[in-house]
């Protein structure tokens, strides 16, 4: 999940070398915590939030498969 989660952000952002993905496992719970430039985040949450809840859905369904549950923190660097 957490590579899946860093390739998707890297697309997206203009700082890619900024961008680092953090991993907390816990039974049952990954929490992947995502830092970023500060330009960048704005692009990471999208307008109305609409991108994270993407990127959220998207390590969801590959945690389903895991059977866990998955976590995204967005900070700035």
């Amino acid at each position: 999940m957490k590579k899946l989660l860093q390739f998707l952000v890297e697309s997206i952002v203009t700082h890619p070398e900024k961008v680092s993905v953090s991993e907390q496992s816990q039974p049952g719970l990954v929490i992947l915590t995502v830092k970023a430039d500060p330009e960048d985040l704005k692009l990471i949450i999208g307008k109305g939030g609409r991108t994270i809840k993407a990127l959220r859905e998207l390590t969801r369904l590959k945690a389903i498969a895991a059977k866990k549950r998955v976590e995204i923190e967005v900070q700035e660097v």
